[in-house]
């Protein structure tokens, strides 16, 4: 599972209801949800945000907060 995935399961989100709100189809979701090699794009982040009333800043830490800067060799 995605840590998008993870997130709208915690949070007991219905994904069917996100796909109607959002016009972001059920395939497409359900990969967003499951498929780890599936890119999240910003514009399906931030209407996932508005469809489920969450600050889009706290989903976008949710989702990509564990990446980080490459560490420089300088």
């Amino acid at each position: 599972m995605t840590p998008l995935g993870l997130y709208l399961s915690r949070r007991s989100i219905n994904r069917a209801e996100v796909s109607r709100r959002t016009g972001i189809n059920k395939t497409r979701l359900s990969e967003l949800c499951n498929n780890t090699a599936t890119h999240l794009r910003a514009d399906e982040l931030y209407l996932i945000a508005l469809a489920i009333s969450a600050d889009p800043c706290e989903v976008l830490r949710e989702v990509c907060g564990h990446l980080g800067l490459a560490k420089s060799d300088e």
